[in-house]
């Protein structure tokens, strides 16, 4: 609920920007479990870098690509990068999780 919650005001008061690919973690326990390192200026000049939520090799994030960058100005370390790609993630978790409590909420009131 959180990260929708950020992305809903990411959406609505959100700063859109370019950023660019300029690093990739490898995580430790996995040779093939590579997060991107995505940079980018933000309005008062700083250089800021985040790594996106969403990651995979699908995703498009090769080292050197330019991708569109959306941030809330007072917190632009919590900036997202802004493709469908990326934001599917979240918008899919919540229609699941909407539907199984709906249909929660059915079976009890059914059976009661």
């Amino acid at each position: 609920m959180r990260e929708a919650r950020l992305q809903a005001r990411l959406r609505r008061y959100g700063v859109h920007t370019e950023g660019v690919v300029v690093d990739r973690d490898l995580a430790p326990s996995d040779d093939f479990d590579v997060t991107p390192v995505i940079e980018f200026t933000d309005r008062q000049g700083r250089s800021v870098r985040f790594a996106p939520v969403a990651t995979g090799k699908r995703m498009g994030l090769d080292l050197g690509a330019h991708v569109p960058v959306v941030y809330l100005p007072e917190r632009p370390e919590n900036a997202r990068v802004f493709t469908r790609k990326h934001l599917r993630p979240t918008d899919i978790g919540l229609l699941t999780g909407s539907v199984l409590f709906l249909g929660a909420a059915v079976w009890v009131a059914l059976t009661s």
